[in-house]
């Protein structure tokens, strides 16, 4: 089941909810109880998550000088 984000029109709380795909309406909004909430556009899944992918984003995170993502062993190299 997929994490649907919903906004209340009630109370204009926003959260989040599992809903089946057979679910015929929104959930109950766990603040107020108001019913009827509006479901908001998810972002994308960002594809390519691939070793060669992941080797790019650490490189340029690297060449920005965010080295949190490595190892100390890694990281003698990298000075």
């Amino acid at each position: 089941m997929p994490i649907y984000t919903f906004h209340c029109l009630r109370c204009n709380e926003e959260f989040q909810s599992l809903v089946s795909s057979s679910a015929g309406e929104a959930p109950a909004c766990p603040a107020c109880g108001a019913s009827g909430a509006e479901r908001l556009p998810a972002a994308p899944a960002i594809g390519g998550r691939g070793k060669a992918a992941l080797s790019s984003a650490r490189a340029q995170a690297a060449k920005e000088g965010h080295f949190s993502n490595y190892s100390k062993s890694e990281l003698k190299g990298k000075f």
